[in-house]
């Protein structure tokens, strides 16, 4: 699947890379969510898949941060 594949690259990485990768997210999503609130957003569902990225990267910190 491609969610498997991606978490997997994410437990690969470095806690910084992850943390540079959130912010990543974060700043797509806003810029999704904006285009959206003008109209200019063709694939919708691209904002939730986004949200589930974020999440997926932050429970793999998490994980980090408790072993």
């Amino acid at each position: 699947m491609k969610s498997n594949k991606f978490v997997e690259e994410l437990k690969a990485k470095s806690p910084e890379d992850l943390n540079k990768e959130l912010d990543a997210a974060k700043r797509e999503l806003f810029n999704l969510r904006f285009q959206n609130a003008t109209n200019q957003l063709d694939n919708t569902a691209r904002i939730k898949e986004v949200r589930k990225n974020i999440a997926r990267i932050q429970t793999v910190i998490t994980e980090k941060a408790r072993a």
